[in-house]
């Protein structure tokens, strides 16, 4: 091999270099999708289906502000008006769940609310949706118990599911059942969060 003015190596020295980083670039996508950095809006489901994000309001409250008293055990204990959007096509069926995750014995479920129209866009306060069907929560009821923490202040998730089919589960059955089946046939969600301090 013929030796370069000054000791250089000949360009054949660079070049598979410069090939070997292009290929190391190409390959980033890849790698970092395999280590899970996906698109934030794509979360996915039980089984691996990328969901879209639906927008969940409250006329009660906003995103991230305290629950009014009339919605906790320190008021009327009933639930909360409630409007989402961004229903995708093929959905079949709508869930709601309540819960809180900070709850001293881990996530503690408020309220499970299954086979809701599709084309439904609200949920009135106090209201169960004609045709729908709750699961017993965490405290054993098939109904709306508000939120009542035994200290400090928690956050309390207002999640809308959306499903490809509705749910083959009976009207109070057990939530962990109604869960499981609401997150393999999940095609979307939103999730509006609210807190409540103990003594409200």
């Amino acid at each position: 091999m013929v030796a370069q003015p000054g000791g250089a190596r000949p360009p054949a020295y660079r070049r598979p270099r410069r090939a070997v980083l292009l290929v190391g670039v190409a390959a980033l996508p890849v790698l970092l999708a395999g280590c899970g950095f996906v698109n934030a809006k794509e979360r996915p489901t039980g089984n691996g289906t990328p969901t879209a994000s639906l927008t969940v309001t409250s006329s009660a409250f906003a995103d991230g502000a305290v629950i009014p008293r009339a919605f906790t055990c320190k008021g009327a204990d009933v639930s909360p008006p409630l409007q989402w959007s961004g229903v995708p096509s093929g959905a079949r069926s709508l869930a709601l769940v309540v819960d809180d995750p900070d709850a001293p014995g881990g996530t503690f479920t408020h309220w499970v609310v299954f086979d809701i129209d599709p084309t439904a866009t609200s949920l009135a306060a106090d209201a169960v949706p004609p045709g729908a069907r709750q699961a017993r929560n965490s405290a054993g009821h098939a109904r709306y118990d508000g939120p009542c923490p035994p200290s400090g202040r928690h956050h309390y998730r207002f999640r809308v599911y959306v499903l490809r089919s509705p749910l083959t589960v009976p009207n109070g059955a057990d939530k962990d059942q109604v869960l499981s089946a609401i997150d393999a046939k999940g095609l979307a969600d939103g999730t509006l969060t609210g807190t409540f301090a103990a003594g409200g």
